[in-house]
């Protein structure tokens, strides 16, 4: 056997490589736009910036440092300089996704970061493999804009696992469809008609507001808003506010809910305050042909008939009043049972003075 040079004998002893083999190295030199590795090859092994990651203009530095150690895959054993190009990236896609299949397969919740917002659906990687999500199943009501979710960490589980035709779909929708029923149950398993619960104004329309109660949405009517008159919800309530609501009534999976706590009813005091020969102030609310309707507080009512606003001949309320105007009067008929009040303002007023009739000499009467 011949006698081999020092050159010779150190060639031997490295190992040889090939093509799509994954090799591991040591770095020895960190650029901006490469990183250097010591492969245990004859020749290093260079990973490019674009080898190496997704971002465009990213510094390898504040990525990697010398002294780390790496796995890579081999793409081309000669460079053309000498030297073996690497790529870490897609060694770490391939790992990705037999993570995703694994994933898919046991249909595991995955969890990871929102990369990129497309007109369609958002991208997620995992592992260095990227997932789609449907603007569909993104979640389980409608989304207008996904822009919110740029950045954000989200749960979704895998649904389509084909990387040859590179559709790997994921699903956010039907996780919260689970929860959402999970927590419903929950709700409905601790609440009863008559409690007092705390809720978060969901929507507001004109016929009420919905409000989450965390599980399910119950329905605040403009009805039972308050004692008194609401004329717009939307004046009062706004979406995100907190209320602590009654529950009115539960039919199934719906929820009746109210503000009009029993403890607060005008009704329970009115007696007192509104007895007839009391002198009351109230606003007037609206009117009609036959008289004004006159709140005395939100939730009570009182009647002001036209016929006792004034000793004068009044036809029509609007005459002589307007809606909104503060007045005075004494209540004349109070019935608790009805939640009916009287009022009269005339009562107030002084009764005009009846003149003696004045004759003419000839028209005076003759004493018998």
């Amino acid at each position: 056997m011949p006698d081999l040079s020092f050159e010779q004998m150190l060639e031997e002893s490295l190992k040889t490589i090939h093509n799509g083999e994954v090799v591991e190295g040591t770095v020895i030199d960190v650029k901006e736009d490469e990183i250097i590795l010591n492969i245990g090859y004859k020749a290093d092994g260079i990973i490019t910036r674009s080898e190496y990651t997704n971002e465009p203009n990213v510094d390898l530095r504040t990525l990697v440092q010398v002294n780390d150690k790496m796995e890579a895959k081999v793409l081309k054993v000669n460079d053309g300089d000498g030297q073996v190009l690497l790529t870490y990236k897609r060694l770490a896609a391939e790992k990705g996704n037999k993570r995703l299949e694994e994933a898919f397969n046991t249909q595991e919740v995955l969890k990871a970061p929102v990369v990129q917002v497309l007109s369609g659906g958002l991208s997620v990687v995992v592992d260095e493999a990227r997932v789609f999500i449907p603007a569909s199943l993104v979640s389980d009501t409608y989304e207008k804009n996904l822009e919110k979710y740029a950045g954000q960490e989200i749960e979704f589980v895998i649904t389509e696992f084909n990387p040859r035709r590179r559709r790997i779909i994921g699903d956010r929708k039907q996780l919260l469809v689970a929860k959402k029923a999970e927590m419903q149950k929950a709700l409905f398993e601790r609440i009863a008609v008559g409690d007092v619960v705390e809720g978060v104004v969901k929507n507001v329309t004109d016929f009420g507001a919905f409000i989450d109660l965390g599980g399910a949405d119950g329905l605040l009517h403009i009805s039972e808003m308050s004692w008194g008159h609401v004329e717009n919800p939307k004046k009062v309530f706004k979406v995100g506010d907190k209320l602590e609501v009654l529950i009115k009534d539960i039919n199934g999976d719906k929820i009746a809910l109210s503000l009009k706590f029993e403890d607060q009813n005008p009704w329970l005091t009115a007696s007192e305050k509104y007895a007839v020969g009391n002198v009351v102030e109230g606003k007037v609310a609206r009117m009609t042909d036959f008289g004004a309707f006159v709140e005395l507080e939100p939730g009570v009512d009182a009647l002001l008939h036209v016929s006792q606003i004034s000793h004068d001949h009044v036809d029509k309320p609007a005459d002589i009043l307007s809606v909104g105007q503060v007045i005075s009067a004494k209540v004349v008929d109070f019935n608790g049972e009805d939640k009916k009040i009287s009022l009269s303002m005339k009562a107030l007023e002084a009764a005009p003075v009846q003149e003696a009739p004045v004759y003419d000499e000839e028209e005076a009467p003759v004493e018998e």
